[in-house]
């Protein structure tokens, strides 16, 4: 049997990276529509999960987060980051096929057909599934509700100027289901925490969009990057600034002490250089900018840490 043939990388994924370089050509395109090219998305939905889980176990006095739950949300994040890709590529083919940055996508290429694709996308959520029947019934339950959320989002692009606030509905999840898998019940600190990962994530989303709002613009698809305008950096201060409030927040419900809030001080500084930073005619610096948000990430998380440690 002849070997199969090495598949178009796709556009919008940095050559040489881990999928194109080791990856078997037979897993390549499959690999590519859950995005393991690209780990960005699902470290961004790992994010508010580890965040949940260490204020949670520092605001019950444990010095150290769970680390078997830590471990469960990143297999949970990468199955659901894959599936939700892959779900929204299935619905979105037809203008990924319009857009210079998508149409070289598994699905609109030809790689991969809709129903190998619906395929692969109950596997990636099977895994998923396993994961959270992990946790205790009331974690259960909340992560069972974001599934509405996650399935509405592909369409809110044709519908309304804000699918990014949708995407931060989803994609900070994890800030309720940290918290509920500790305590099996909810608070007004996780609360908080997800009212921050809103905004940060229509922020770093917003700057994620400015790559394609030409080809956006003609294929009607909406955007707070097209909203926005020229007024873009702007109000992605305005979004930083108050997700930086709400987390704040989540400190002092948790009764979190000063390294976290250290943490916090030092993130923040992140998120302004990358607002001063934003340039709407560069796309490639909006891809690196919105990438750094993984470095936010890890800096407030590694201020929780610390926090517990010491305290």
């Amino acid at each position: 049997m002849p070997p199969i043939a090495e598949p178009a990388p796709v556009a919008d994924a940095a050559r040489g990276n881990f999928v194109d370089r080791h990856a078997p050509n037979w897993l390549k395109p499959y690999a590519r529509l859950a995005r393991w090219d690209r780990p960005i998305g699902w470290q961004l939905l790992v994010l508010p999960c580890w965040w949940s889980s260490v204020l949670a176990s520092g605001a019950a006095g444990s010095a150290w987060p769970d680390l078997g739950h830590l471990a469960l949300f990143l297999a949970g994040a990468i199955a659901m980051r894959g599936a939700g890709c892959t779900y929204n590529d299935i619905i979105d083919r037809e203008l990924d096929a319009g857009v210079a940055r998508t149409r070289s996508r598994p699905i609109p290429s030809g790689q991969v057909s809709v129903r190998a694709a619906k395929i692969f996308l109950v596997l990636q959520a099977l895994v998923g599934l396993a994961v959270l029947l992990s946790f205790n019934g009331f974690a259960i339950i909340v992560g069972l509700a974001s599934l509405g959320v996650v399935a509405a989002y592909p369409f809110m692009k044709r519908i309304t100027d804000w699918p990014q606030s949708v995407l931060g509905l989803a994609f900070s999840w994890g800030a309720l289901m940290g918290w509920a898998a500790f305590y099996g019940s909810l608070a007004a600190a996780p609360l908080a925490l997800y009212a921050g990962g809103v905004l940060w994530t229509i922020g770093y989303d917003t700057i994620y969009a400015l790559q394609d709002k030409e080809d956006d613009a003609i294929v009607g698809v909406r955007s707070t990057a097209l909203l926005f305008g020229e007024r873009a950096p702007l109000y992605v201060g305005f979004l930083y600034a108050g997700a930086v409030a709400f987390f704040a927040l989540a400190l002092v419900l948790a009764g979190a002490g000063p390294i976290a809030y250290a943490g916090l001080a030092a993130g923040a500084v992140h998120l302004g250089w990358q607002v001063a930073r934003i340039d709407l005619a560069d796309g490639a610096l909006a891809l690196r900018l919105f990438k750094s948000n993984w470095s936010f990430g890890l800096i407030l998380l590694a201020g929780l840490v610390a926090d517990g440690l010491v305290g």
